[in-house]
């Protein structure tokens, strides 16, 4: 069976087929839609039957998006920013490629393409992390991603920042309207801020690494600070689901220090006298969300 995947974000969409081996037969990258509503639709519809041409067969398709479909409503929530937010996405879809879609939050689909093939293959139970413009996360339990009574498992973003300092209290606006929620220290624009606020420096989130590399004493700073509440934050993870394995993907997972160091910080926060989970970097990169998208089927 050849499935088809779509990971629909902010800024990009992407296609992929695999084959049951999990092999790659076509993967494509392009810019998010423009347009309104029904635009966003046709768009994703246009991408999976020219995908399904292009390998000459009928696939199930399965979509990756920020959020999730509401099990009350029936919408797509918690998608901030998009053309989709809010709307009947799923039933819409279905509708214009006449068959079932399966539908799952990037984050889970991110944790399900790692725990099958990728970085945590063979494990029983795998969190999945983003780190990015947003901080997200994906729940799978033997080879299941798991969605939840509320379709919200795994949002560990919009939990407080466990254990806070007083400095760190009430913490920074996030952007579903509270203050202190993990996603506002640990996403990139939040690293950026606290850089800010650190050394009066308006810098990047790679550029800090690289400075921080080079012996850049402000920048290690900020890095030490992202570490600590990175692995704080796991911790919280750890003492809740005691997973195996935590795979970290996003674009601030290419900091490699982040696995050299997070974990040597998340043992004291952690209930055990020992801690055997393993932090890794996702293998398959940028394309977990849409191989995980793909083996929703």
């Amino acid at each position: 069976m050849i499935r088809i995947g779509v990971d629909i974000g902010g800024t990009k969409i992407e296609i992929a087929a695999i084959d049951e081996s999990g092999a790659e037969l076509l993967r494509r990258r392009e810019s998010a839609p423009r347009g309104g509503y029904a635009e966003a639709i046709e768009a994703i519809a246009q991408l999976v039957l020219e995908a399904e041409r292009e390998v000459g067969a009928h696939c199930p398709v399965g979509i990756g998006t920020p959020g999730a479909v509401s099990r009350g409503s029936g919408v797509l929530k918690n998608a901030y920013a998009s053309a989709l937010n809010g709307m009947p996405v799923k039933p819409d879809l279905e509708r214009r490629l006449g068959r079932e879609v399966r539908f799952a939050n990037d984050a889970n689909c991110f944790a399900l393409s790692e725990a099958i093939d990728g970085a945590a293959k063979g494990a029983q139970v795998v969190f999945g992390v983003i780190l990015g413009t947003g901080v997200g996360g994906g729940v799978v339990v033997d080879g299941r991603a798991l969605s939840g009574a509320n379709a919200i498992c795994g949002e560990w973003g919009h939990n407080s920042l466990p254990w806070p300092a007083p400095e760190e209290m009430p913490g920074p606006r996030c952007a579903c309207g509270r203050n202190g929620c993990i996603e506002a220290f640990l996403s990139g624009p939040g690293l950026a801020r606290d850089h800010r606020l650190a050394t009066g420096e308006a810098r990047a989130p790679a550029d800090i690494a690289a400075r921080a590399e080079s012996g850049d004493r402000g920048c290690a700073g900020t890095l030490e600070r992202y570490e600590e509440r990175l692995a704080r934050a796991l911790a919280s993870v750890i003492n809740l689901l005691d997973p195996e394995v935590i795979v970290l993907g996003g674009g601030l997972s290419r900091m490699e220090r982040l696995v050299r160091n997070v974990p040597a910080r998340w043992t004291r926060h952690v209930y055990s006298d020992s801690v055997v989970t393993r932090l890794a970097r996702a293998a398959h990169g940028d394309a977990s969300g849409v191989r995980g998208a793909a083996r929703l089927w």
